[in-house]
């Protein structure tokens, strides 16, 4: 297996230096994901500018986290899964919404079902979603600004799942108490 550098400040690429600077200045610390992007200093400095924008959207906390951890549990990220529970955690999501995002079990809310529904259907097509898939979408009472916002969130998140994937990242000490599996790669006990 190809293996993958985990950066800091002193040893990152140039251009990367100042991002990893401003991931510890915002966190406390920097996550192993930043430190693997640092290789690709463009990569880092897009995954935060997305972030940062996809955090700014018209989407509530709740919402955000909805989008964020349904392309996870898709993407089978390992690393993501437990450190947007983590996130979701420090902006005060309940549980039950984290619980049942990591479980694939049915949230609390007809309203955030329709919109992991939606987010499902657009990562799952690729974009191509039928009509009754954006008018149930609009129904549920999200706009057609959040449709596009969507997107954004998948943006952000792909790059995360996907560099995770490559690379291999090893989970953040701190999260690690809440490491995740896919309900459907468990084995059922004997």
């Amino acid at each position: 297996m190809t293996e993958f550098k985990l950066y800091d400040e002193a040893n990152a690429p140039e251009a990367s230096k100042p991002l990893l600077a401003g991931s510890k200045e915002r966190l406390g610390f920097v996550p192993n994901l930043h430190a693997v992007m640092a290789e690709a200093p463009g990569l880092l400095e897009a995954y935060q500018v997305v972030g940062g924008l996809f955090q700014q959207s018209s989407f509530d906390k709740d919402e955000l986290t909805v989008i964020w951890q349904t392309i996870n549990v898709e993407h089978n990220c390992t690393y993501c899964v437990p450190g947007h529970t983590a996130v979701a955690k420090m902006m005060k999501v309940d549980d039950e919404i984290s619980n049942a995002l990591r479980d694939e079990t049915p949230l609390p809310t007809e309203r955030l079902e329709a919109l992991r529904s939606f987010t499902l259907k657009m990562l799952r097509g690729r974009g191509n979603v039928a009509d009754a898939d954006v008018e149930a979408f609009l129904a549920a009472g999200f706009t057609k600004q959040q449709i596009f916002e969507v997107i954004l969130g998948m943006a952000h998140k792909v790059m995360s799942n996907y560099t995770n994937h490559i690379a291999n990242t090893p989970i953040d000490p701190m999260v690690a108490p809440l490491a995740w599996t896919k309900a459907s790669d468990v084995e059922p006990a004997a």
